[in-house]
C-alpha cells in the first residue's frame, strides 16, 4: 500500500527565507499538468510574470539541456527544470537563453520533439539559483515542495536554535504541534512524501 501523503506547515520570519535555500537548489518536486510548452508551464501555472520571465529568468535547463524557446520546450511528468538568473563570465554568456553565444553550446542545446509528450497531470522537478532563491523560493514554499520523509528529516536536523526559536508554529497533518517534535530523533513520518509548505511573515 502507497504510504500516505504527510502534510506540514510552517510559519516563519522572512529573514529565515535562507535555511532553505540548500533545498532549493537541490531540488524539488512540485504537482503540475505537463505536456505543455514550458512557457505555459511557468507563466500560467506557476504565475510567473512574462516579462519578469524575458528579464530576470536568463538561463533555462530542461533535463540538463539549454532551453532558447520557452514557447516550443515541452515538458514531460518527471522533467528537471532550472532556472536562475544572469550567472557571470563566458559560462553565463554561453548558458543565456538567445544569447549571441548560444551556438557555442549546441550539443547541450535542448532539441524538441513531440513524441511521448501526455497531457496530463504529474510532476516535475524544480531547482532555483542565485537571484531567483530570495524572489521566486518564497512563493514555491507558500504553494509547497513535495519531498522524501528522509529528506526533510534531515533538513530539520541541520537547524540550529535559532531557527527553532524563530518558528511561530507548525501544522502537522492538520494538528498544531510544538517544534520540539520536528526536533525529535524520531522520524517525522515512516517513508512516502511529505509537502513542506511554509508561510513567511
Amino acid at each position: 500500500m502507497e504510504a500516505p501523503l504527510t502534510r506540514l506547515i510552517l510559519t516563519l520570519p522572512a529573514s529565515l527565507i535562507g535555511e532553505f535555500y540548500p533545498l532549493l537548489q537541490r531540488g524539488f518536486l512540485v504537482t503540475a499538468h505537463v505536456g505543455c510548452t514550458l512557457q505555459r508551464l511557468l507563466c500560467h501555472q506557476w504565475g510567473i510574470a512574462p516579462e519578469y520571465l524575458t528579464t530576470r529568468i536568463t538561463t533555462i535547463f530542461l533535463n540538463a539541456k539549454a532551453i532558447d524557446d520557452v514557447a516550443s520546450a515541452v515538458v514531460r511528468d518527471g522533467a528537471t527544470i532550472a532556472l536562475s538568473g544572469a550567472m557571470p563570465g563566458l559560462v553565463g554568456a554561453t548558458m543565456r537563453r538567445g544569447g549571441h553565444l548560444a551556438a557555442m553550446r549546441s550539443s547541450m542545446t535542448h532539441q524538441e520533439t513531440a513524441t511521448g509528450a501526455i497531457d496530463r497531470i504529474g510532476t516535475v522537478r524544480l531547482k532555483l539559483f542565485n537571484i531567483l532563491l530570495p524572489e521566486l523560493g518564497p512563493e514555491f514554499l507558500k504553494r509547497g515542495l513535495l519531498m522524501s520523509c528522509d529528506e526533510v528529516t534531515a533538513f530539520f536536523r541541520e537547524r540550529d536554535e535559532t531557527f527553532w526559536k524563530a518558528c511561530d508554529g507548525a501544522v502537522l497533518n492538520g494538528t498544531p504541534v510544538g517544534s520540539g517534535l520536528l526536533q525529535s530523533t524520531n522520524p517525522l513520518c515512516t517513508g512516502g512524501t511529505v509537502r513542506l509548505t511554509v508561510n513567511f511573515r
